[in-house]
């Protein structure tokens, strides 16, 4: 007999259980436990949860569970902090060299208000060291590991391409790769601190 032969026939698949407001709680307890979110994410994700599963009580005319509700509790209990995730994934792009416009439209697809947005959106200097951490990331620019043939105007057209859809402005962008050496680009970086300090 054949180990296929010899194996239990599969049990058929049960469906999950439709939701009601007490367990759609717990699953929204278990994903705030297991990942850093904001009020759009948890949202969306209940929201997908029960048009996934249905809720509990539908055939009896008893209404859906109040996601907004339920998340506007979650936020009052501080399980979930929009400024602290904008923050932390702000600070996170940056660092991976991500532009201000890559950026914003991040924290708008997590459900981050305009408002918040604004008053997290990086300063000059926070953009300058982005766009130079990006190209140092990729070698493009002063950082290439051979220097990059100003007539070859494809393979220019092409990082300036890559900076652009990581979300930098053209003229940083331009800037960037036009820089003789890494050290160039500190200087750049260190003048827009400088102005920082003397205009908070």
């Amino acid at each position: 007999m054949s180990g296929s032969e010899r194996s239990s026939p599969r049990r058929p698949r049960v469906a999950p259980a439709p939701l009601d407001a007490a367990r759609l709680e717990e699953l929204a307890l278990a994903y705030v436990a297991r990942f850093a979110t904001s009020a759009g994410r948890l949202t969306t994700y209940c929201r997908r949860k029960l048009r996934e599963r249905g809720h509990a009580g539908r055939e009896d005319g008893v209404p859906p569970p109040d996601v907004a509700a339920l998340v506007a509790r979650f936020v009052d209990k501080g399980f979930v902090d929009d400024a602290g995730f904008a923050r932390a994934k702000s600070d996170g792009l940056l660092r991976r060299g991500y532009g201000a416009r890559r950026i914003g439209e991040a924290l708008r697809a997590d459900g981050i208000a305009e408002p918040l947005r604004t008053e997290l959106a990086p300063g000059e200097a926070a953009r300058r060291e982005a766009a130079a951490a990006y190209a140092r990331r990729r070698r493009f620019g002063p950082f290439a590991r051979e220097p990059l043939d100003r007539a070859d105007r494809a393979a220019q057209e092409k990082q300036l391409a890559a900076l652009l859809r990581a979300g930098h402005d053209s003229a940083h962008a331009r800037l960037v790769l036009a820089a003789a050496s890494p050290g160039e680009l500190d200087d750049w970086i260190d003048e827009a601190r400088e102005e920082e300090d003397r205009d908070p």
